[in-house]
């Protein structure tokens, strides 16, 4: 599936702007001390190896990505893992038994991103596999010194299967991390082009709780409806309706804090006009009903809807 180039280039915006987040980077650095495995965040449609030049990349992996022929087999795999884990944690295996897992990062329902890590086994690596990894080799044509490339593949990590589940379950708690800071730069940074826009952004800041329409924010900024609102989308990747949607779900989220905060209170105090409205709008951008969301928030206390 090749999506938009708008949606390609919007998820590499997104992906270059999470990447400098110092939650990112703190994750980043952990994940990879605690497991010893690499990690990558990746736009959508990058053709290029994940784990290419990661401290943590497997030394089998690094000579394979020398050849070619192998290179290309890694490659192919890549695609396939993403196109199978567009909607949940996808694990594939690649020729030599090593496995690669991405978790998707979604924003509502847009996906925008992929958590990868893997270059593991979940068994001990035995002479008859490597023999036959060697004989697809050798079929490809592959140049590669089998003496090297044996020591290596005998010091792929080993993980039993339990364990490799945790370690995607805490990739999945982190991409849901991912999705609400990528939700909040896109509020936050997307309108920043134009003094205009900027303006608007903070006449809609300042007016969210009250029933605003286009034309108020386009009359505020000196612009007629019809070009602002083309100004508005060229500058911010949004309509004006997606991106008011967004900055009152986030003001929700942040009332949400409150434990004693009702779901109904936060729709109202952030400027939904209804429940239902309220309700299908968070869906939409978060990924989940208002009260499974505020139920997570606030787990293992009282539950107050």
């Amino acid at each position: 599936m090749v999506l938009p180039d708008s949606a390609a280039q919007r998820s590499r915006t997104v992906v270059a702007q999470l990447r400098r987040s110092e939650i990112y980077r703190d994750y980043e650095q952990a994940f990879r001390e605690t497991t010893g495995l690499p990690i990558s965040l990746r736009a959508i449609e990058a053709f290029d190896l994940p784990h290419r030049g990661d401290p943590k990349e497997s030394p089998f992996c690094a000579l394979m990505a020398q050849s070619n022929q192998s290179c290309s087999a890694c490659l192919q795999l890549q695609k396939k893992v993403e196109e199978q884990a567009r909607l949940e944690p996808k694990t594939l295996k690649c020729f030599a038994g090593l496995c690669d897992s991405a978790v998707p990062v979604r924003v509502g329902e847009n996906l925008v991103a992929f958590l990868q890590t893997g270059q593991i086994l979940l068994h001990t690596p035995t002479k008859a596999e490597f023999a036959k990894t060697t004989r697809q080799l050798v079929k490809w044509g592959t140049e590669v010194d089998l003496k090297r490339l044996e020591e290596a593949y005998f010091q792929t990590r080993v993980i039993t299967k339990k364990q490799y589940e945790s370690i995607l379950r805490l990739l999945t708690i982190f991409a849901q991390h991912l999705s609400t800071l990528s939700n909040q730069l896109s509020v936050k940074q997307a309108a920043g082009e134009t003094p205009a826009v900027a303006r608007a952004r903070i006449y809609i800041a300042e007016h969210q709780a009250e029933e605003i329409a286009l034309k108020d924010v386009a009359g505020a900024v000196n612009m007629s409806a019809f070009y602002f609102c083309k100004t508005f989308k060229k500058a911010t990747g949004m309509t004006f309706t997606d991106y008011l949607a967004r900055v009152r779900v986030e003001k929700v989220k942040n009332l949400l804090l409150n434990p004693h905060k009702r779901v109904s209170e936060a729709a109202y105090e952030a400027g939904f006009q209804s429940l239902s409205q309220f309700n299908r709008v968070f869906h939409r951008i978060a990924g989940e009903a208002p009260s499974v969301y505020r139920e997570r928030l606030h787990a293992g206390g009282a539950k107050k809807n």
